[in-house]
């Protein structure tokens, strides 16, 4: 089984990527995060990668490992209020994973954070990749929202990347 795994990542291209992203889908990702972040005082940041190396998935290394490297990678544990979340997205493995930090641990349910996931993976299984990520986003947007909601005349810097980062 890993080796159908490692295959599928080996196959996996830039171009992939590309496609299911285009710079005009990455723009309104971008948009959209930058919008959402307005608010409340959360940090989002986007990640999208085409495939693991291939001896990564043959020895199994889980989509939400990579995520988790990936959250202390970029800097989102090191926001000001602990409340950074992480979309990670694996092409290869049709897979969505979201890292939320310390701050929203008992606000917001794994089953909350599951649920965003399902909903992003459905549309990315249609084709939809641009769609799924915005309706991913709003739904997070609305979780941050109503945990950290902005405080009018409070500062609340930009303190991520809104630009979604291509691995």
């Amino acid at each position: 089984m890993q080796w159908k795994r490692a295959l599928r990542h080996l196959l996996s291209t830039r171009g992939d990527l590309n496609r299911a992203f285009p710079p005009a889908a990455l723009d309104a990702i971008e948009r959209a995060t930058a919008a959402s972040e307005r608010r409340h005082s959360g940090e989002v940041r986007f990640a999208i990668e085409s495939a693991l190396d291939p001896f990564d998935a043959l020895r199994g290394l889980a989509p939400r490992a990579r995520a988790l490297q990936l959250f202390g990678e970029l800097g989102v544990w090191d926001t000001e209020h602990n409340n950074g979340v992480l979309v990670y997205v694996l092409l290869a493995d049709r897979d969505v994973e979201i890292v939320a930090d310390r701050g929203l641990n008992g606000r917001v349910s794994a089953a909350e954070w599951t649920a965003v996931c399902g909903a992003m993976e459905a549309a990315f299984r249609e084709g939809r990749h641009e769609a799924g990520a915005l309706e991913g986003l709003r739904r997070i947007d609305e979780l941050l929202a109503r945990e950290f909601p902005a405080v009018a005349g409070a500062r609340n810097p930009d303190e991520l990347s809104n630009r979604p980062v291509m691995l």
